[in-house]
Order: structure tokens, then C-alpha cells, then sequence
């Protein structure tokens, strides 16, 4: 009790070693207070003692979740190695996925240039078969023109040696006409002629038998 009565006036935690701690705080005042309020000096240095006991057994529960200083450091120092070796591999594995990409990128890039290059290719292939197309076809209707041309060429030829066939055969054919118009004309005169001396030979005649027929009746 006299122990008790000689506690200190602060309440802290001291480590006696590295497993165990110390509670101190100030139980004298504490029997004093107690007395004061109508406890007698037996009854409150139980009170207090009990109450020791019981805030030294809800230390020990406390501090079986702790640990120490050195624990702590020790753990900590686990942690440290344990980052430094994460970063380590994970700057290892950048480099590495680094790598992978440049190398990836640098592949695509090739693709790219292969691709680039195929369809210059096929644009210039493109190009030059239109453009020979183009030229085999202008020298084509260049062909048709001249065809045409000598066509119409020779058309008009024999369209005016048709002319002047026909109008040679016209030629030819007044000239024909013309004498046998000429020779008809002269046939009808000459028919004419026998016409109007074989009428006048028949008036003749019917004035004779009608002059023959008057004397006899005479």
C-alpha cells in the first residue's frame, strides 16, 4: 500500500525490455480523491488497486497486438527490400514491355511501308494501263477517222462516177433519141403526106364513081 501511495503523478508507458511495459500513474491522488468523496482509506486503496490490475490487464491485451522497435524495423526493412525488388522487376518488365513495343511499333512500321509501297505500285500500274488504254484507244478513233474518211472519200468518188455515168448515159441516150425523134418526125410527115394524098386520092375517086353514077343517070 505504501508502494501504491508513492505512484507518480503522470500516467505513461515505458518498455522495461523488448517484450514488456510498465504502467505508472499517480494512485496516491487517486485514494485521496476517493476518501474525499465518502470512501474510507481501506475501501479506496482497493478501489485503486483493483483498478490497477485491471488497466494493467487491458494493457497486456493491448500490447499483444504490438510490437516492438525493433520489430518494427525489421519489418520495415523487409518492406523496403520488398519495394526495392517490385521496383526492380517492374522496371524490368518495362523495359522489357518497352522493348516488345519499339519493337511491335517498328513492325507496324515495315507493314506500313510494305503496304505504302503495294498500293504506289498498284496506283502506278493503274496509271500506266489507263494510260495506254487511253493511247490504244485514241489511235483506235484516230483509225476509225481515217477509215471513215477514206470510206466517204471513196463514197464521193463513186457517187460522182455515178453522176457521170448518168450523165453520159443521158448524153448518150439525147443523142439516140435524137435522131429517132428526128426520123419519127420525118415518118410522121411521110405519113402525113401518104394520108392526105390517099384522101385526096379517095375524094378523087368518090367524085369520079360519083360523076359516073351522075351521067349514067343522065
Amino acid at each position: 500500500e505504501h508502494d501504491i501511495a508513492k505512484g507518480r503523478s503522470e500516467l505513461f508507458l515505458c518498455a522495461k525490455d523488448t517484450e514488456e511495459a510498465t504502467l505508472y500513474e499517480d494512485t496516491h491522488a487517486l485514494v485521496c480523491l476517493l476518501v474525499d468523496n465518502g470512501f474510507t482509506t481501506q475501501q479506496a486503496e482497493i478501489i485503486v488497486s483493483a483498478l490497477v490490475k485491471i488497466m494493467e490487464a487491458n494493457m497486456d491485451v493491448i500490447y499483444k497486438d504490438m510490437v516492438t522497435k525493433m520489430q518494427q524495423e525489421i519489418t520495415l526493412h523487409q518492406i523496403m527490400s520488398q519495394i526495392a525488388n517490385v521496383k526492380k522487376d517492374m522496371i524490368i518488365l518495362e523495359k522489357s514491355e518497352f522493348s516488345a513495343l519499339r519493337a511491335e511499333n517498328e513492325k507496324i512500321k515495315l507493314e506500313l511501308h510494305q503496304l505504302k509501297q503495294q498500293v504506289m505500285d498498284e496506283v502506278i500500274k493503274v496509271r500506266t494501263d489507263t494510260k495506254l488504254d487511253f493511247n490504244l484507244e485514241k489511235s483506235r478513233v484516230k483509225e476509225l477517222y481515217s477509215m471513215n474518211e477514206r470510206k466517204l472519200l471513196e463514197l464521193r468518188t463513186e457517187i460522182m462516177a455515178l453522176h457521170a455515168q448518168q450523165d453520159q448515159a443521158l448524153t448518150q441516150t439525147d443523142r439516140k433519141i435524137e435522131p429517132e425523134v428526128a426520123g419519127l418526125k420525118t415518118m410522121l410527115k411521110s405519113h402525113k403526106l401518104d394520108s392526105i394524098k390517099y384522101l385526096a386520092g379517095s375524094v378523087f375517086t368518090c367524085l369520079t364513081v360519083a360523076l359516073g353514077f351522075y351521067c349514067l343517070w343522065m
